[in-house]
């Protein structure tokens, strides 16, 4: 069974930054696209960084230039590096595979921006 576990979160002034760490058993992050997407309060939740498993990136435009995912593969683990981060980027952050699988949602981990 998948278990995907965020972590990092917390509350942060503007321009500060913060590293999202999504921690996974069950199976190998390696061989699958990887996602970091985030709802905001009255939102939908959107994809904002991704990675294949051949490691190239995306990310959507409202965090280009800010935000950096990586994945450690022996850590079994992807992170967001989140930098300038803007009180728009108030949201509960999941970790997920691309296209996401809806079963293996974790609680998220909540990013407060005080601006």
């Amino acid at each position: 069974q998948v278990q995907l576990v965020e972590s990092g979160g917390g509350l942060v002034q503007a321009g500060g930054s913060l590293r999202l760490s999504c921690a996974a058993s069950g199976r190998s992050l390696s061989t699958n696209a990887m996602g970091w997407y985030r709802q905001a309060p009255g939102k939908q939740r959107e994809l904002v960084a991704s990675m294949a498993s051949g490691g190239s990136t995306n990310y959507a435009n409202s965090v280009k230039g800010r935000f950096t995912i990586s994945r450690d593969n022996a850590k079994n683990t992807v992170y967001l590096q989140m930098n300038s981060l803007k009180f728009e980027d108030t949201a509960v952050y999941y970790c997920n595979f691309v296209p996401a699988w809806l079963g293996v949602w974790g609680q998220g981990t909540l990013v407060t921006v005080s601006s």
